[in-house]
């Protein structure tokens, strides 16, 4: 009927409603390609209903509607908001590093036009159980959303009894929609790059001195001369204690205390609070958009404050003269002499060697700090092949990572999948005058297959105890769904007279050991699904219960309360291993 209507005048000639229907279907980039496609198509695409459309793909089950609106207010259109969703949208989950053991787990979840890594504590279950907390936290950062989508990233830290948070620029998060590693990084860049940066004179100026220097331990090191044109150097190439230090000297440089204006709620809990957090963002950005006045010297960095960490001293007198003296007899004089050359011909050999190394890392902290006329603090994400044990990744011992779990939701086949609040005992998460204060446990249920049966396992990831029972990525217990279990549920109330009625129930075996064992034993026990939506295990022989029910845990940070951060590199990766709760003085 309208032969003229074809291609772009066809799209054109649609309601505005079922144009962007069609279009949400697409992919962002898809519908940025489309635009240009000619210029009227353009004016459509840019839309806020078109985008709206996408903001709502993208924000899933995490940002309603109306909270979507609320946050349009603060952008400049739709489309900036998709932008900084797309960028963040990767960081949304449950984050963890092996030490300390009690006090690992950040959240990240959505803030206020913003993401907020929420640091779980360890902590016993409220008066009015899990469902009510209120569950403790504290910061480890945050990522603001500025008026045209632009990610700004703060690390959150407290020293000397003020809170501070330290500005840094987020990078790769949308380039990689599987990243898995979070890195807090020092990155070498310019001006233009942005983020706040600490201040110094061109590079290629502050080492006109040391090239000379620099040069030959290049040559020794590689075999050529490094130059401002090569590959960047990474810094996870730096040693750790270059790395430490850098960390450290940089977020001294760039921290700003935080005003009390805007260390208020990070997360609105009614409708009224979208105005006060309205204004703590502007009140960071502009934070954030300010210079740095303090003066930072790269090259005194490099030669004295970070290469004097890596210069390795070897002390080997009084060990000789342990074996050298206190010998009576002519052979053992001899034998004990011609010790002691030896050894002071391997101390020669030790002691070169460890000058090589220093010079080596000298030389990869110069080339470092040369690829860039400024540095600055940096969140990477990064895609990284890590081994697993029962959905528990192993880390890296030295990286200020943090490592992503794999969150699956659950679905007709593994129903039971995702995060579960767990405590010891009966009736579930609530106190009793026997045991007035129940640990809380965060629990990963995920299956596996294994020998043609289906493993449903529940995977520890905290625990609320002052000292660590079981290791982070014990399996709670493992179950088989194939088997069911021959054992009757031995509880009738649920504690309010309300009758329990069992939907179906698993074999398999929970936990038996303490800690000191890495990977500890079992022992048989049973899962019962009861009607209420719980899990029970109940081990068979001591007859103890755990009590599992699934955890909403934005709501629970929502509704929960804030407790003092860390130093700030520790509060983001604490490399320490410890078994105690580092939170307990709060």
């Amino acid at each position: 009927m309208l032969p003229d209507l074809c291609g772009s005048r066809l799209l054109l000639s649609l309601p505005d409603d079922i144009f962007s229907v069609i279009t949400s279907s697409l992919s962002p980039s898809d519908v940025c390609s489309l635009g240009l496609a000619c210029r009227d198509l353009n004016a459509v695409v840019s839309s806020d209903k078109v985008w709206l459309a996408q903001c709502s793909k993208l924000g899933i089950k995490l940002l309603p509607l109306s909270t979507l609106v609320e946050w349009r207010k603060g952008v400049l259109s739709y489309r900036a908001l998709c932008r900084f969703l797309i960028d963040v949208h990767p960081l949304i989950g449950i984050w963890v590093h092996q030490n300390p053991e009690l006090g690992n787990v950040v959240y990240v979840m959505p803030g206020f036009l913003s993401l907020v890594g929420c640091r779980i504590i360890p902590q016993e279950v409220g008066p009015l159980g899990l469902e009510e907390g209120p569950i403790l936290w504290t910061p480890v950062f945050e990522i603001i959303c500025n008026h045209v989508g632009s990610a700004s990233f703060f690390l959150h830290g407290r020293e000397r009894g003020d809170d501070y948070v330290y500005p840094g620029l987020l990078k790769n998060s949308s380039a990689d929609k599987n990243c898995n590693v979070l890195l807090l990084e020092v990155e070498p860049r310019h001006q233009s790059e942005g983020g706040k940066l600490t201040y110094s004179k061109s590079f290629a100026r502050e080492l006109d001195n040391e090239v000379s220097l620099s040069n030959k331990l290049s040559r020794s090191c590689s075999g050529r001369v490094s130059n401002s044109k090569s590959q960047k150097m990474p810094f996870s190439r730096l040693g750790f204690g270059d790395r430490r230090r850098l960390l450290d000297v940089v977020t001294s440089q760039i921290r700003n205390i935080v005003p009390k204006e805007a260390n208020v709620m990070l997360f609105p809990r009614s409708k009224n609070d979208f105005g006060v957090l309205y204004e703590r963002r502007l009140l960071l950005l502009q934070m954030y958009d300010e210079e740095s006045s303090s003066p930072f010297n790269p090259t005194e960095l490099g030669s004295s404050d970070v290469c004097k960490s890596l210069e390795c001293t070897t002390t080997t007198t009084s060990v000789d003269q342990c074996h050298v003296t206190k010998s009576k007899t002519l052979s053992g004089f001899l034998k004990n002499g011609l010790k002691h050359i030896l050894r002071k011909s391997s101390v020669d050999q030790e002691s070169q060697k460890s000058t090589s190394s220093s010079s080596r890392c000298q030389s990869k902290l110069h080339e470092f700090l040369r690829s860039g006329d400024r540095v600055g603090l940096s969140l990477r994400a990064a895609t990284m092949k890590l081994s697993s044990y029962r959905a528990w990744p192993n880390m890296h011992d030295s990286r200020f990572a943090l490592y992503k779990l794999p969150l699956h939701p659950s679905n007709a086949c593994d129903e039971y999948a995702g995060l579960w609040g767990a405590t010891f005992g009966w009736p579930p998460g609530r106190k009793s005058e026997e045991k007035p204060g129940k640990a809380l446990f965060l629990i990963l249920i995920s299956y596996e297959e294994s020998e043609g049966e289906k493993l449903m396992i529940g995977t520890k990831i905290l625990e609320g105890t002052s000292y660590v029972l079981h290791p982070n990525g014990s399996a709670m217990f493992i179950v088989n769904v194939n088997q069911p279990s021959m054992e009757l549920f031995p509880i009738e109330s649920d504690g309010e007279s309300n009758y329990i009625e069992v939907k179906r129930s698993f074999s398999g075996e929970g936990v038996a050991n303490g800690y000191g064992f890495r990977y500890p034993g079992s022992k048989p026990g049973s899962l019962f699904v009861l009607e209420n939506g719980l899990l029970v295990f109940m081990w068979k022989e001591s007859r103890v219960v755990l009590t599992l029910q699934r955890l909403d845990l934005g709501e629970l940070l929502r509704k929960g309360e804030r407790v003092n951060s860390l130093s700030p590199i520790s509060n983001f990766a604490y490399l320490t291993k410890t078994y105690s709760n580092v939170y307990s003085g709060f």
